[in-house]
């Protein structure tokens, strides 16, 4: 797996596109705090200057990609790498968007690179991801940790538009996300809807018939967490969607299914709050773009 892509790595898929773009990001420690010392990028994804509302040392970035969603053919990777005793957040200000593939089923792509040095912080917080119906996507992040690099991280999916009542019809979706630490990998998530496994929609051991699924993953904890997880767990009860708390290794996934984007948002939002403080040693402080 390559760990961090470049203009000169970047390899195009060779079908038809409208949009294959990449954003290169490099963050460093300096006198000023945490900063944005490159970015690289082609096409239409891009960042505006990083925001402090916590301190100099967490830099808040909001990923900007102006098209506002995938057409059949696009093509995004995003990558970052930071430098050690570096926080970053790194959030969107508003839905990603994966439209109706064309006729010939195109590909629509997005893939993200973390690469977090020891002593430094990432937290990947974009808002939901909506796939409309007939929706033909492939979606992947890759985390490389390394040291006692610390992640908090989620993804927010929606299978067609269930406030229209259309559902994602003949769609097809795969995602997946996984973690390395120093080369090893500690965790792998993968969802895949396609001709083959589309009463995974329905099943019981799939999305349950709901259309909103999500995945928040943070650690890693290197000490008892029960009382954490304990929190956690009344928090997910306390929702009425079906989401619940486990441990995988030293990492705390947090899985809900509900009928409601905003409502699974709300929800991961609470558990971050409890979950920055234990991790990270902070408390929570929500990005000022999601109050807009």
């Amino acid at each position: 797996m390559s760990q961090v892509l470049d203009s000169r790595l970047y390899q195009p898929t060779k079908e038809a596109s409208q949009w294959q773009a990449y954003l290169n990001l490099g963050f460093t420690k300096s006198e000023r705090g945490t900063v944005l010392k490159t970015c690289d990028h082609k096409g239409p994804l891009y960042v505006q200057k990083p925001f402090y509302p916590e301190g100099k040392e967490t830099a808040h970035v909001y990923l900007l990609h102006p098209p506002g969603g995938l057409v059949s053919g696009d093509e995004l990777v995003i990558s970052s790498r930071q430098a050690p005793d570096t926080h970053v957040l790194i959030t969107t200000p508003g839905a990603g968007r994966v439209y109706k593939a064309r006729p010939d089923r195109t590909l629509q792509c997005q893939t993200t690179h973390l690469q977090v040095p020891a002593e430094a912080i990432m937290e990947w917080l974009p808002q939901e991801t909506i796939l409309y119906p007939d929706a033909n996507t492939r979606l992947r992040n890759h985390v490389e940790l390394h040291g006692n690099a610390r992640f908090i991280g989620w993804e927010i999916t929606c299978f067609g538009l269930p406030a229209n009542k259309l559902d994602f019809g003949v769609g097809s979706a795969d995602q997946s996300v996984q973690i390395r630490s120093d080369g090893r990998i500690r965790l792998r998530e993968r969802l895949l809807v396609d001709e083959h496994s589309r009463d995974l929609m329905a099943g019981k051991a799939g999305l349950q018939g709901q259309p909103v699924n999500g995945l928040m993953i943070a650690g890693p904890f290197v000490q008892d967490n029960e009382a954490l997880i304990d929190a956690l767990r009344e928090l997910c009860q306390a929702d009425d969607s079906v989401a619940g708390a486990t441990v995988v290794d030293e990492f705390i996934v947090i899985r809900s299914l509900g009928n409601d984007s905003e409502k699974m948002k709300r929800l991961f939002t609470h558990c971050w709050g409890v979950i920055r403080p234990a991790l990270m040693g902070k408390p929570a402080c929500a990005p000022r773009i999601w109050a807009t």
